[in-house]
């Protein structure tokens, strides 16, 4: 029908138009941000899990730094019992020494002299031992002193408040100070020593008494570096878990929300061509009017 009041061809080019605009705007934004969802119009549920796995994969990248910096923390703990092994190795030689008859006055007392700088150094690793700045094995009241393995050691290895990992060293720290201290009357306890001269291996029967409570001694520390240990080995476990966790959330998340470049070129071109065709339409729709002035001449 010819109309001067409507013109519906005109009409259905300017909807075509406006269409084809929305889409072809839409394609412009995601191949320039290289997202398919810009907004949560683009795809409301998408989003909402893009947000989630994003959040979880942030909160796991976290968790891996946190289960190197716990690892470090365990070898800073494990080298130190790795020194008192070796001192109470070594004391343990000498006590071996001093009790055989063959050993003289002199030569016991020599001994006795390295004995006790050796039990001076047991008490140097056990109080000053640290990390960042933090004392590891000190027992002591509540206070800035007080050595970080002595309360349970809770790690944080995940995005979630409920993936942590206890480590409980106390009894063992407990158990080793009250091992040292038969093993030297130099040691008294928590990393604490007495200056003088010992008397372990110069008194009659004493060198020989000091064998087994060496032994006790280092079996004492060799619990807690199997602890340790234990542990670091699920710190690494943990974190090569996290690695793969992380990984495929992060090509979950792109998935959803990158954009197929090559799908998203076709339509954006597909949109161009629409929109110079439409718009040659609505050129010739509005030429349309002119029909009805020929009718009236």
């Amino acid at each position: 029908m010819l109309s001067l009041h409507t013109n519906h061809a005109a009409l259905s080019a300017q909807g075509s138009i406006t269409r084809t605009q929305g889409a072809l705007s839409t394609s412009m934004t995601r191949l320039s941000t290289g997202y398919r969802i810009n907004s949560a119009m683009d795809d409301a549920a998408g989003l909402q899990i893009a947000s989630r796995l994003k959040s979880q994969t942030s909160g796991m990248a976290v968790a891996m730094r946190n289960t190197q910096a716990s690892t470090a923390l365990l070898q800073v703990a494990e080298g130190a019992m790795n020194e008192l092994s070796g001192v109470l190795v070594r004391m343990k030689d000498l006590a071996t020494q001093a009790a055989d008859a063959s050993s003289t006055s002199d030569d016991k007392t020599a001994m006795q002299s390295e004995y006790d700088a050796l039990a001076r150094e047991m008490g140097n690793i056990v109080s000053n031992t640290s990390f960042g700045g933090k004392n590891v094995f000190n027992i002591s009241v509540p206070g800035p002193m007080r050595g970080l393995f002595i309360d349970v050691a809770t790690f944080q290895i995940g995005a979630s408040s409920s993936e942590t990992m206890s480590m409980d060293l106390y009894p063992q720290i407990d158990a080793m100070n009250t091992a040292f201290i038969p093993v030297t009357a130099k040691y008294t306890g928590n990393g604490g020593t007495i200056a003088g001269t010992g008397t372990e291996l110069t008194a009659a029967g004493s060198a020989n008494l000091r064998i087994g409570d060496i032994e006790r001694a280092i079996d004492s520390v060799s619990a807690i570096r199997s602890t340790l240990g234990a542990t670091a080995n699920r710190l690494e476990h943990v974190y090569n878990n996290l690695s793969n966790i992380s990984t495929n959330s992060k090509a979950a998340t792109g998935l959803i929300m990158d954009v197929d470049f090559a799908t998203e070129s076709a339509s954006m071109t597909s949109n161009q061509m629409l929109m110079q065709a439409g718009t040659a339409m609505l050129k010739q729709s509005n030429s349309m009017s002119s029909l009805v002035m020929s009718l009236l001449q």
